[in-house]
Protein backbone atom coordinates (compact mmCIF):
# COMPACT_ATOMS: atom_id res chain seq x y z
CA UNK A 1 0.00 0.00 0.00
CA UNK A 2 1.27 3.46 -0.96
CA UNK A 3 -0.26 6.78 0.00
CA UNK A 4 0.67 9.85 -2.01
CA UNK A 5 0.31 13.52 -1.11
CA UNK A 6 1.05 16.28 -3.62
CA UNK A 7 1.96 19.87 -2.81
CA UNK A 8 3.40 22.93 -4.49
CA UNK A 9 0.62 23.96 -6.82
CA UNK A 10 -0.54 27.53 -7.17
CA UNK A 11 -1.10 30.49 -9.46
CA UNK A 12 1.74 31.67 -11.66
CA UNK A 13 2.10 33.93 -14.67
CA UNK A 14 2.98 32.55 -18.07
CA UNK A 15 6.71 32.02 -18.34
CA UNK A 16 7.04 31.36 -14.64
CA UNK A 17 8.04 28.26 -12.72
CA UNK A 18 6.62 25.95 -10.09
CA UNK A 19 7.96 22.89 -8.34
CA UNK A 20 5.53 20.16 -7.39
CA UNK A 21 6.33 17.64 -4.68
CA UNK A 22 4.83 14.26 -3.95
CA UNK A 23 5.44 12.58 -0.60
CA UNK A 24 4.89 8.84 -0.40
CA UNK A 25 4.25 6.67 2.61
CA UNK A 26 5.58 3.17 3.02
CA UNK A 27 9.00 1.60 3.02
CA UNK A 28 8.89 0.28 -0.55
CA UNK A 29 8.84 3.58 -2.43
CA UNK A 30 11.99 2.71 -4.36
CA UNK A 31 10.32 -0.28 -6.06
CA UNK A 32 7.73 1.88 -7.81
CA UNK A 33 7.90 3.77 -11.05
CA UNK A 34 6.46 7.22 -10.34
CA UNK A 35 4.45 9.36 -12.67
CA UNK A 36 2.89 12.80 -12.92
CA UNK A 37 -0.40 13.23 -14.72
CA UNK A 38 -2.68 16.23 -15.20
CA UNK A 39 -6.32 16.86 -15.88
CA UNK A 40 -7.69 20.10 -17.27
CA UNK A 41 -11.38 21.00 -16.98
CA UNK A 42 -13.45 19.00 -19.45
CA UNK A 43 -10.49 16.91 -20.55
CA UNK A 44 -9.23 13.44 -19.80
CA UNK A 45 -6.35 12.88 -17.44
CA UNK A 46 -3.09 12.76 -19.38
CA UNK A 47 0.44 11.61 -18.85
CA UNK A 48 3.03 14.30 -18.13
CA UNK A 49 6.22 12.58 -16.97
CA UNK A 50 7.53 9.46 -15.28
CA UNK A 51 10.66 8.36 -13.50
CA UNK A 52 11.57 4.70 -13.37
CA UNK A 53 12.83 3.02 -10.22
CA UNK A 54 16.25 3.10 -11.89
CA UNK A 55 16.04 6.85 -12.40
CA UNK A 56 15.33 6.90 -16.14
CA UNK A 57 12.93 9.67 -17.08
CA UNK A 58 10.18 9.98 -19.68
CA UNK A 59 8.14 12.99 -20.82
CA UNK A 60 5.11 13.86 -22.84
CA UNK A 61 6.09 15.80 -25.95
CA UNK A 62 4.09 18.81 -24.75
CA UNK A 63 6.34 19.30 -21.71
CA UNK A 64 9.69 17.94 -22.86
CA UNK A 65 12.40 20.54 -22.41
CA UNK A 66 10.32 22.55 -19.93
CA UNK A 67 9.52 20.06 -17.16
CA UNK A 68 11.91 17.88 -15.16
CA UNK A 69 10.89 14.91 -13.04
CA UNK A 70 13.15 13.61 -10.31
CA UNK A 71 12.97 11.33 -7.30
CA UNK A 72 14.68 11.08 -3.96
CA UNK A 73 14.22 7.58 -2.60
CA UNK A 74 15.74 8.45 0.77
CA UNK A 75 12.99 11.04 1.20
CA UNK A 76 10.22 8.90 -0.35
CA UNK A 77 9.56 11.80 -2.69
CA UNK A 78 9.16 12.64 -6.34
CA UNK A 79 9.28 16.12 -7.82
CA UNK A 80 8.18 17.93 -10.95
CA UNK A 81 10.05 21.12 -11.80
CA UNK A 82 7.98 23.10 -14.26
CA UNK A 83 9.59 25.97 -16.15
CA UNK A 84 8.37 28.24 -18.95
CA UNK A 85 4.80 27.55 -17.94
CA UNK A 86 2.02 28.22 -20.42
CA UNK A 87 -1.70 28.82 -19.88
CA UNK A 88 -2.36 25.40 -21.44
CA UNK A 89 -0.46 23.81 -18.55
CA UNK A 90 -3.34 24.79 -16.26
CA UNK A 91 -4.72 21.62 -14.69
CA UNK A 92 -4.92 19.54 -11.56
CA UNK A 93 -1.66 17.63 -11.30
CA UNK A 94 -1.59 14.13 -9.85
CA UNK A 95 1.21 11.96 -8.60
CA UNK A 96 0.89 8.21 -9.19
CA UNK A 97 2.78 5.00 -8.47
CA UNK A 98 3.09 1.91 -10.68
CA UNK A 99 4.54 -1.43 -9.60
CA UNK A 100 5.79 -2.46 -13.02
CA UNK A 101 9.13 -3.40 -14.52
CA UNK A 102 8.65 -1.03 -17.44
CA UNK A 103 7.52 2.60 -17.46
CA UNK A 104 3.92 2.98 -18.55
CA UNK A 105 1.97 6.10 -19.49
CA UNK A 106 -1.69 5.06 -19.30
CA UNK A 107 -3.67 6.19 -16.27
CA UNK A 108 -5.16 2.70 -15.94
CA UNK A 109 -1.68 1.25 -15.38
CA UNK A 110 -1.06 3.21 -12.19
CA UNK A 111 -2.31 1.64 -9.00
CA UNK A 112 -1.90 4.44 -6.47
CA UNK A 113 -2.87 8.11 -6.81
CA UNK A 114 -2.64 11.29 -4.81
CA UNK A 115 -5.46 13.77 -4.37
CA UNK A 116 -4.02 16.28 -6.82
CA UNK A 117 -2.76 19.84 -6.65
CA UNK A 118 -4.08 22.73 -8.74
CA UNK A 119 -1.75 24.58 -11.10
CA UNK A 120 -3.10 27.72 -12.74
CA UNK A 121 -1.07 29.65 -15.31
CA UNK A 122 -2.35 33.10 -16.19
CA UNK A 123 -1.66 34.76 -19.51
Amino acid sequence: QVQLVESGGGLVQAGGSLRLSCAASGRTFSRYNMGWFRQAPGKEREFVAAVRRTGNTYYASSVKGRFTISRENAQNSVYLQMNSLKPEDTAVYYCAADDSIVVRTATSDYEYWGQGTQVTVSS
